[in-house]
């Protein structure tokens, strides 16, 4: 058996050959209908609805994406405890890096920001951008500390 003896399981679907004379059922103007802009080629009117008012300018603006905006990820005090019981936080210094390089989450979702959600057992100190007033009462709680990167008060 040779490569162009091999049989192929399907046949792939010929395009229609338009403009090819009257007896195609397809010639002469090709399906284009009579003159005009849309009969020649090259031609996208998007958006274009005869006249009628464009759906785009029908409908309402809404809404707006802020290019300044903070990027900032969530983590929880339960998600850092679970961490430390499987082990794959092992040392009572956690910082923002540590958790990056361990790819418990991404620097491209921006900072991370600490919530209180859950609890915590282990006294650790963590250093992270941002945390909320209940995960650092939680944290203190259990004999660690809280050093906030951003230098911004905690909200």
């Amino acid at each position: 058996m040779k490569l162009n003896e091999i049989k192929t399981r399907f046949k792939g679907k010929n395009s229609k050959r338009v403009g090819r004379g009257a007896g195609s059922g397809i010639g002469k103007t090709a399906g284009r209908g009579v003159k005009g802009q849309k009969s020649r080629s090259g031609v996208a009117i998007n958006g274009f609805e005869g006249g009628q008012m464009p759906i785009y300018r029908r409908l309402p603006k809404r809404g707006f994406k802020n290019i300044f905006a903070k990027k900032i990820e969530t983590i929880n005090l339960k998600k850092i405890q679970l961490l430390i019981d499987n082990k794959t936080i092992t040392s009572n210094d956690i910082s923002e890096k540590d958790l990056l390089n361990d790819k418990i989450f991404k620097k491209v979702n921006g900072r991370l920001k600490l919530l209180g959600d859950g609890n915590i057992n282990k006294a650790i100190n963590l250093s992270i951008s941002y945390a909320s007033k209940s995960a650092i009462d939680k944290i203190k709680k259990a004999g660690g500390s809280v050093k906030l990167l951003s230098g911004e008060k905690v909200k």
